[in-house]
């Protein structure tokens, strides 16, 4: 990858711990994340690749990155500009590894950021060691990017709650030892919803079925009958799991974008060094203008992208509150720019940009879930004019 990829860290985003830490990352990366890591696995070998990449990640301390420093991170609070640096990195070198790192943020944000300090002790140092891995259960079959039509419901049993429902698209099910599900609390009033840790071995959890995708991305159904948890296990409010849940969105959304950058970088670093040497109408595939252009839009892209990403990141680590629309921005851009970026390499290397599992095919399957999850771009389209609209 001949591209200079730390050219942004000068940018005054970044303090020199961060441009530390990303540099560090890099070599890291490039020396534990090869070929084996990016292969295409299937079935149960998924589940193990990405079992032993949360452990390679935990025993270079990357996840300490995910948690506070009260629990096993680094920093006093969750680092978005950190989060972004490193889910870009390891994008760039493996979206299996990204995947793995990002879940173990995600799969514990709402614990992070609204639960207890019971709750964190109980739940965080493992996640930061390696030894446990998080889901986010939100998505339902009629109610993807529609939170408020979930079907979920948790009411009161005994000194807990029961939960009954089914959750779909659920990234790491099967895999997690677990799931911050969001219900609805209809006792507590229409629009009440709450956010509960339920452990993967609880009575009334199965995962019925696993579902394969485009790219390597261990995805799954769950269902909740008569699941009961303890009182221990709701995060934040009874009846403001919503907030929970937008809450947590709002930090790692902008890390979507981070990965979407680092993804198209790498298309961008593999179409360099093919143009560079690609012997065409008597010269090189560079010389041309048209190839020129198109190069010279990917990088833009690129950059713009990594504008709008960082922007939000520090905003939000400057203490400015809620950065919802900066979120929004830096997701949409970033992902549906890394699409096209991605698509131009493919472009690019003509023929050789689509044998399979060369790195410029993996990228082309591997981005487009990013303008999916997390909210599809759609979705982050009406969060940016919900927020103007409200100025």
């Amino acid at each position: 990858m001949p591209l200079d990829h730390a050219a942004h860290l000068a940018w005054p985003f970044f303090d020199d711990d961060h441009r530390a830490l990303a540099r560090e990352l890099e070599a890291w990366a490039a020396e534990h994340l090869g070929p084996e890591a990016e292969a295409g696995f299937h079935g149960a070998s998924l589940d193990a690749a990405c079992r032993a990449l949360v452990r390679r990640l935990a025993e270079g301390e990357w996840l300490r990155h995910v948690v506070p420093a009260a629990w096993g991170g680094v920093r006093e609070r969750l680092d978005v500009r950190t989060l972004c640096l490193l889910r870009e990195t390891l994008a760039r070198h493996s979206a299996l590894a990204d995947f793995a790192f990002a879940m173990q943020g995600l799969g514990t944000g709402p614990i992070t950021l609204f639960g207890t300090d019971a709750q964190r002790r109980a739940w965080l140092p493992s996640v930061s060691a390696g030894e446990r891995i998080g889901a986010f259960a939100i998505s339902e079959r009629e109610a993807g990017s529609d939170v408020g039509a979930m079907r979920t419901t948790a009411r009161r049993a005994d000194d807990g709650w029961a939960l009954d429902g089914e959750k779909t698209w659920i990234s790491n099910a099967g895999l997690a030892d677990h799931y911050v599900v969001f219900a609805r609390m209809p006792e507590l009033g229409e629009r009440a919803y709450g956010a509960f840790v339920v452990e993967a071995g609880a009575p009334g959890l199965e995962v019925t079925e696993r579902i394969e995708v485009i790219a390597p991305h261990p995805l799954g159904t769950l269902r909740f009958t008569d699941c009961r948890v303890g009182g221990h296990a709701l995060v934040g409010e009874p009846g403001k799991g919503l907030r929970v849940a937008l809450g947590t969105l709002d930090v790692f959304r902008a890390t979507v974008g981070a990965a979407a950058v680092g993804m198209a970088r790498r298309a961008l670093a593999e179409a360099l060094a093919w143009v560079r040497d690609r012997a065409a109408f008597g010269g090189r595939l560079a010389d041309l203008q048209l190839t020129q252009a198109r190069l010279a839009d990917m990088a833009l892209a690129i950059d713009a992208s990594a504008l709008l990403v960082y922007r939000a990141a520090w905003t939000h680590d400057a203490g400015a509150g809620r950065v919802t629309r900066e979120a929004a921005m830096a997701k949409l851009h970033a992902t549906e720019a890394a699409q096209r970026v991605i698509d131009d390499a493919v472009q690019l290397l003509g023929g050789r940009g689509l044998v399979a599992e060369s790195p410029v095919e993996r990228l082309y399957r591997e981005v487009r879930a990013l303008r999916i999850y997390e909210g599809t771009s759609e979705i982050q389209r009406l969060v940016i004019a919900k927020e103007l609209l409200a100025e």
